[in-house]
Parts: C-alpha cells; sequence; structure tokens
C-alpha cells in the first residue's frame, strides 16, 4: 500500500505545471497546497490507482484515504475523495466516526468540503438518515468548514427530494451565520431543495426572508420561478 501512495505522488508530481498552480490558488481567499495539476488528470490517476486496491479491507482503503487527506495538497485530496466515495457500497453504521473525522482534521477549504460532502457523506447519510442528527451536530460547530459541511451533505440527497424537514431544520440553525461561504452552503441546499419541493422551500424562504442574509436568499431561489423571485426579494 506504501508504494501505491508513492508511485501515486510521482504522477502528481509529474503531471504539475505552475500555470495551473497559479490558476487553482487564485480560486481560494485561504493559502492551499496544489501541485498544479489539471482536474481531468488528477480523475485519471485516481482510477487507475483505485483499479489497483478496490478489492482491498476497507480499513486499508480509508488508512490510504487518510495519508492522502493528511498531505494537505488539494490533487491528493480530491484523490481521498474519489476513493472513498467509490467505497460507498461498503460503508457501515459507525463509519460516521471515520468520516466526520476527515471533515473535522482535513476539510479546509471550499473545494475538499464541496467534494467530500456533496458524495461520500451524502450516500452515507442517504445509508444511515440515522446520523442526521449528528450532521447537524456539525451545523452549531465553531468550524466554519463544519458548518458548511452540514449543509452541502445534503446536497444529494436534497436532489432527490429527500429530508425536507431536516434541511429545513439545518437552515434554522445557520439561518443568520454572518461567513458567506457557510451562507452559500445552505442556500445552495436550498436551491437544489426547490427542484422537488419549490412551494414549500419557497414558504419556508418567505418565513425567514427578514432574518435570512441576501447572499443565502439568492442561492435558495435561483430556481424558482421569475415572480417567485421577485417576491422574495421584496422589502
Amino acid at each position: 500500500m506504501s508504494r501505491i501512495s508513492s508511485d501515486l505522488k510521482k504522477e502528481l508530481k509529474a503531471g504539475s505545471d505552475e500555470q495551473t498552480r497559479k490558476s487553482t490558488r487564485r480560486f481560494f481567499k485561504e493559502k492551499v497546497k496544489s501541485y498544479g495539476v489539471k482536474s481531468a488528470l488528477v480523475s485519471k490517476i485516481a482510477k487507475k490507482y483505485f483499479k489497483l486496491i478496490e478489492d482491498s479491507d476497507k480499513k486499508e482503503i480509508f488508512a490510504l484515504c487518510e495519508k492522502l487527506f493528511a498531505s494537505g495538497y488539494l490533487e491528493e485530496s480530491f484523490i481521498a475523495c474519489q476513493w472513498s466515495d467509490k467505497t460507498a457500497a461498503r460503508f457501515e453504521k459507525q463509519d460516521w466516526r471515520v468520516l466526520k473525522g476527515w471533515i473535522k482534521k482535513y476539510v479546509r477549504n471550499w473545494a475538499t468540503c464541496d467534494t467530500f460532502c456533496n458524495h461520500t457523506v451524502g450516500k452515507f447519510i442517504e445509508m444511515y438518515p440515522d446520523h442526521l442528527v449528528n450532521l447537524q451536530k456539525l451545523a452549531k460547530s465553531k468550524n466554519r468548514w463544519e458548518r458548511r459541511a452540514s449543509a452541502v451533505s445534503l446536497i444529494v440527497p436534497a436532489r432527490k427530494g429527500k429530508f425536507l424537514r431536516e434541511i429545513f431544520a439545518t437552515a434554522d440553525i445557520l439561518l443568520t451565520d454572518e461567513d458567506d461561504l457557510v451562507q452559500k452552503g445552505y442556500g445552495w441546499m436550498l436551491k437544489v431543495a426547490s427542484e422537488k419541493n419549490q412551494q414549500k422551500v419557497f414558504e419556508y424562504v418567505m418565513s425567514k426572508k427578514i432574518e435570512m442574509p441576501r447572499t443565502a436568499l439568492r442561492y435558495a431561489i435561483e430556481k424558482m420561478p421569475p415572480e417567485l423571485k421577485s417576491r422574495a426579494m421584496a422589502k
């Protein structure tokens, strides 16, 4: 397994270029570590090496993911996200401890947060909805990425019309959050929920519009018809 990790890193370094590294950093306000590898190549490398480990014990795959996350490099984090997502069919209820631990220790930017939580965590929550209450606990964290994670982890289930009650409960917790990335995260969650539950989301937004930051409100109503948008934005 250590050989796989070493070879993967060598390929990432070989595929890096300074221009991509510079352009990647422009997407982030915080400092990020990046090899400067284009996303298509990162995905290709991820698929290549996953074929070598896909039949391994889940704990071994998780250990490799942990090592990749711990490096701090965006590209390695994205590969860890892809590998954990590909392992989702083998999730067990107790794996929440691992997933929550990765959020708390390694999610330090919006890209890792959204990639990991949209897919891996979202699938886990669909499989084990008893953990929705634990996901909501992240919404009360002092850490901005944990709060964003609590919302964006519900986006894929929201697209299927699931967990509307919990979506509104999460939005209630995050409603007056002053962090713009958290506002965008829960606004995005509501926007996707509106695809299957437009009227209910609209009614929720209208009931909260006085308190809801305009950033979150604009995200939430983005896919609604013009007449509903106008009513929501009216003061």
